[in-house]
């Protein structure tokens, strides 16, 4: 999971590389997986005094207000600080409901969506030049969906952001990602500012950028694969925590496979990591003959780089 400052430094250098609206939302939603829900929250600071304040709002639901407290570990009383918390990956997220995060993440690419719930956005004519079944939902499109309520069908009660693919970004308890088909989607709708942008279903990026102190499902899957692929993580294997060990990992894969070596898992690496597992795959499924080479008289300087490049390598002192 990335931390604020992260995903800010992320969206900032997207917007200064000319990245489309589209491409750009896509992106941001996804550098935001994990973060948490809070009722009522459109992009603030997860901090225990912001979630106390918004679970003492009047008009907070009791049952929000109760997860919103029970989701704390300062204000459930099982910390003192926000260390051991989920939510804290080395530093502060932002929390969200369905619609804040919809309306967070088309603002970072400029677009102002109207309205304090799903039903109002959906409802403001000018926050949309189309709109829809979810049936006729156009696969290469970037766009909100929505879910309507089955008993009136006046509101919505629900909304999220389709990245294209039938592949939908929401946040429900918090930012996650499933399919289109995984819950009730009714509707979409196209932004006013992204009408005729598409991404292409296989450029996007289906995983986050990930680094030291990033932890979660995508840091776990990032792990699993460099174990496969024969890289050390030390007794600490694949927790879903991304450590000094695993950022030493990054680093190895990314020097073998010609890659910047910065030790951060971005589009480029998770796509050497695809390609490399991929050739694993291929190679398992026939013979394949192993060799064991020995290079005498190397000196320590072409050894150390012998093994930075092959992590399985051993090295032996031999004297004459």
């Amino acid at each position: 999971m990335n931390n604020f400052k992260q995903v800010d430094s992320l969206i900032s250098g997207w917007k200064a590389s000319g990245l489309s609206a589209a491409e750009l939302c896509v992106r941001a939603a996804e550098a935001c997986l994990g973060w948490p829900y809070v009722w009522g929250g459109y992009g603030q600071l997860c901090t225990p005094a912001n979630r106390r304040s918004y679970a003492n709002r009047s008009s907070c639901p009791a049952g929000e207000a109760e997860q919103i407290r029970k989701k704390c570990p300062v204000l459930n009383g099982s910390a003192a600080g926000c260390g051991g918390c989920k939510y804290y990956p080395g530093e502060k997220v932002r929390f969200f409901d369905c619609r804040g995060f919809t309306r967070w993440i088309l603002q970072q690419a400029g677009i102002a969506l109207q309205g304090a719930g799903a039903t109002s956005q959906w409802n403001t004519a000018g926050n949309w030049v189309r709109k829809g079944s979810i049936a006729d939902l156009p696969r290469d499109t970037v766009c909100c969906v929505f879910m309507q309520n089955q008993k009136d069908h006046r509101t919505m009660e629900h909304t999220g952001l389709h990245i294209g693919g039938g592949v939908i970004i929401h946040c429900s308890g918090e930012v996650m990602r499933g399919k289109i088909t995984d819950r009730g989607w009714t509707h979409f709708a196209v932004p006013a500012g992204l009408e005729g942008e598409v991404v292409s279903v296989q450029s996007t990026v289906w995983n986050p950028t990930i680094r030291r102190g990033s932890s979660g499902a995508a840091v776990k899957e990032c792990q699993e694969a460099l174990l496969r692929l024969g890289f050390d993580l030390g007794s600490y294997g694949a927790d879903g925590k991304f450590g000094a060990k695993t950022q030493e990992a990054v680093k190895e894969f990314q020097h073998c496979f010609g890659l910047v070596v910065d030790g951060i898992a971005g589009p480029m690496t998770w796509d050497a990591l695809e390609k490399a597992l991929a050739l694993l795959d291929k190679n398992a499924d026939s013979t394949v003959l192993y060799y064991t080479v020995k290079v005498p008289r190397l000196t320590q300087a072409q050894a150390e780089e012998l093994l930075r490049k092959y992590p399985g390598a051993v090295k032996t002192e031999a004297k004459e």
